[in-house]
C-alpha cells in the first residue's frame, strides 16, 4: 500500500459527484440578551473595517475605551424586548428559511443540494458553516447572503469572512458568490404581495414608507452602490403595484455615531409627518430578509412612539418576508441556475 493512500482516499474524488453546498448567510445576533454576550457580539461586529471606516488605531481606542463599556448594557435591554424562548428571532427565522428552502429544492428535484445556515457575526459562524460543508465532502459551494441590496458593509463583509476562512484551506472549493438580488422579479413579486395583502386588509395609508438600513453617506461617495439599489427596489415595487408617487417615500434608519448617513432619516421623517397632516402610515423595510432588532424593536416600537408622540394616529409595520412561501420560491429561483 502506498504511503499516500490514506491521504488520497478522501473526498478529493468527490470533485465530480454532483453534490452542491449552499451557505445561506445573514448578519447574526448575540448568543444571549445579556451585556456580556452583547459585548462579545459588538466587539466582533464593530471591529470589522467594512463597518467603520476610520483609522484603525483611533477606532480601537474609541471602541474598547468607550463603546464596549457603555453600549452592551443598553443593547441587551433592546434585545431582551424581542427575545423568545427559542432565542434571537433572526436566527430562528433564518433557520426556518433554510429548512423550507431545502424542502423546496428537494421537491423540485434538486436532491443533490445541502443547505447550511451561517452568520457573519456570532453563531453559527461562517467558518463553522464552511467546515460543515467540507466535512460532508462538498467541493462546490454557492454563497447566498440574504441582503437583497448589495452593500460593502454587509455583502462585501460576508465575502471577506469567507475569503479569510478559505485562506486556511489547502484545497479551495469551487465557489459561486451571489452579491445581491435587489431587482430580481421574484423578490419584487414577494415584496409586492406582502404590501398588497396589507393594503387589502388594513386599507391604503396616507404614506407607505420604504425604510432601508442606513449607511454612512461617505460609503456612497466612495462608490458603494447600496443607495442606488435601495431606490431601484422601491421603484420596481411601486411600478409592480401601480402606486402613486405621492403615496411612497424611501427613508433610511439605524444610524450610528455623529457622521452624516443616507437621508432622509426614517425617525426624522416620521416626526415631521403629523405636522403636515399625515397621520396614517404603513412602513416596510425591504433590506431585511428576516425580522430582527432593527424591525421588531426599532420600527415596531421606537419609531411608532416617535410618530404617535408627534401626533400620528395610525402606524403599522409590514413584516419582513421571513419564511413566506413566495420568498422561499424567490430564493430557490436565485439558486437554480447554479444547481443545474
Amino acid at each position: 500500500m502506498s504511503r499516500f493512500s490514506a491521504i488520497t482516499d478522501n473526498p478529493h474524488d468527490n470533485r465530480f459527484n454532483g453534490k452542491t453546498g449552499v451557505l445561506l448567510t445573514n448578519l447574526g445576533s448575540p448568543d444571549e440578551a445579556t451585556a456580556p454576550a452583547l459585548r462579545r457580539y459588538l466587539r466582533e461586529f464593530l471591529s470589522d473595517p467594512r463597518i467603520v471606516e476610520i483609522p484603525r488605531i483611533l477606532w480601537m481606542i474609541i471602541l474598547h475605551g468607550i463603546i464596549l463599556r457603555v453600549r452592551p448594557a443598553k443593547s441587551a435591554k433592546n434585545y431582551a424586548s424581542i427575545w423568545t424562548e427559542k432565542g434571537a428571532p433572526l436566527i430562528q427565522i433564518t433557520q426556518a428559511q433554510r429548512d423550507k428552502l431545502q424542502k423546496k429544492l428537494n421537491k423540485d428535484g434538486y436532491d443533490n443540494v445541502e443547505i447550511v445556515m451561517a452568520m457573519r457575526y456570532g453563531n453559527p459562524s461562517i467558518e463553522s458553516g464552511l467546515n460543515t460543508l467540507r466535512e460532508k465532502g462538498i467541493t462546490r459551494i454557492i454563497v447566498l447572503p440574504l441582503y437583497p441590496q448589495y452593500s460593502s458593509a454587509t455583502t462585501g463583509s460576508t465575502f471577506d469572512a469567507i475569503a479569510k476562512v478559505l485562506t486556511k484551506w489547502r484545497w479551495v472549493p469551487e465557489l459561486h458568490f451571489l452579491n445581491g438580488y435587489c431587482d430580481e422579479a421574484s423578490y419584487i413579486d414577494a415584496l409586492a404581495n406582502s404590501i398588497k395583502e396589507d393594503l387589502e386588509k388594513h386599507g391604503t395609508p396616507q404614506k407607505l414608507v420604504f425604510s432601508y438600513h442606513g449607511t454612512p453617506r461617505l460609503f456612497l461617495e466612495r462608490g458603494d452602490p447600496y443607495y442606488c439599489f435601495c431606490m431601484k427596489t422601491t421603484r420596481l415595487v411601486k411600478e409592480r403595484l401601480n402606486l402613486n408617487d405621492d403615496l411612497v417615500q424611501t427613508t433610511f434608519q439605524s444610524r450610528f455615531g455623529k457622521a452624516e448617513w443616507l437621508k432622509p432619516y426614517t425617525d426624522h421623517t416620521l416626526a415631521e409627518y403629523p405636522k403636515n397632516g399625515i397621520e396614517d402610515v404603513a412602513i416596510i423595510s425591504p433590506a431585511f430578509s428576516a425580522d430582527c432588532l432593527e424591525t421588531l424593536e426599532e420600527l415596531e416600537v421606537e419609531n411608532r412612539e416617535i410618530f404617535v408622540d408627534a401626533g400620528g394616529k395610525k402606524y403599522r409595520y409590514i413584516a419582513a418576508l421571513n419564511d413566506r412561501d413566495d420568498h422561499i420560491r424567490a430564493l430557490a429561483k436565485l439558486l437554480k441556475p447554479y444547481l443545474e
